[in-house]
């Protein structure tokens, strides 16, 4: 405190001037300290507002790099599903020679290893969802009617994309 500023509260009983210089001086001082109260709250404000968009924007850059990675194994399993059923059926008809069966099971081993499942079995109901019927045959009884009777390309999917619907044949009555 400067010594103007001390002179301003030195009160003396019989001086009535001194009092109101004080009540003056006290008037304006908590007038400025609600002004810094006013612009405390205003930048606690800002602050917390630019730690939310800030969070906000981690969780949408982490959402968004999870969504292009699954794009990209969409792409890279979609490049490669063709070569892999080709494979397949030449297994299960015995035209594959012996190490190619080593090829179809380190691809079944790197599809799972990127998140990938097939599905689509005979005997499951036919859901329209997951699979693409391309063709039917009679049933035999009322149990199988609406259910797969054979399925001529796995199904594919990511989590819950359907990278590729299962092509089955359907029984019907």
């Amino acid at each position: 405190m400067n010594d103007e500023e001390r002179d301003d509260f030195e009160l003396t009983p019989d001086d009535p001037e001194a009092e109101e210089k004080a009540e003056g001086k006290v008037a304006r001082l908590r007038k400025e300290l609600e002004q810094c109260r006013t612009e405390k709250q205003e930048n606690l404000d800002g602050w917390q507002r630019a730690k939310a968009d800030y969070v906000n924007a981690l969780k949408r850059f982490e959402e968004e790099k999870k969504v292009e990675r699954q794009r990209g194994v969409v792409r890279a399993a979609s490049a490669l599903l063709p070569a892999f059923d080709a494979l397949e059926r030449a297994k299960e008809h015995g035209d594959i020679p012996e190490g190619f069966s080593g090829i179809v099971k380190q691809l079944e081993s790197g599809f799972g290893s990127l998140e990938l499942t097939s599905f689509g079995q005979a005997g499951e109901e036919f859901d329209p969802a997951l699979h693409e019927a391309l063709g039917q045959d009679p049933s035999e009884s009322a149990d199988q009617e609406g259910t797969v009777s054979a399925v001529l390309e796995k199904g594919w999917k990511i989590g819950d994309t359907i990278i590729r619907p299962a092509k089955v044949r359907v029984y019907f009555a």
